[in-house]
């Protein structure tokens, strides 16, 4: 079953009130309700437009998938790549435990980096 699996992208934008983020962004409050709690089983294509454009990412990234345990699947079967690996760590955990002289190289090094990529 497909599913909307929208955490680990709030988690990586650092956004801590995902309700109040969908509503300031343009969505009704019943949709941001609705969204949030995967409680809908169509999902409009301007809803994807508008998620991804908002969270700056792709709409398989929305998106994770789990096999109905009634229905055999090939492990080569393209859905594969949807279904939710084994929690890795994010950013910012990564962040929060790296000495703070690495914190200062690695955001050097990142700055420069987007610097690099305008010129």
């Amino acid at each position: 079953m497909l599913y909307l699996n929208l955490g680990p992208i709030f988690s990586a934008r650092s956004i801590k009130r995902p309700y109040s983020f969908l509503v300031k962004s343009g969505f009704t409050h019943h949709a941001a309700k609705s969204i949030l709690h995967s409680q809908t089983r169509t999902f409009r294509l301007d809803h994807i437009e508008d998620l991804c454009r908002i969270l700056v990412c792709e709409p398989n990234d929305l998106l994770a998938w789990t096999s109905d345990q009634n229905v055999q699947y090939a492990p080569q079967n393209p859905l594969e790549k949807l279904r939710v690996s084994v929690s890795e760590p994010t950013l910012n955990d990564t962040l929060a435990t790296m000495p703070f002289s690495e914190l200062k190289k690695a955001t050097k090094d990142f700055l420069d980096l987007g610097k690099e990529q305008n010129t």
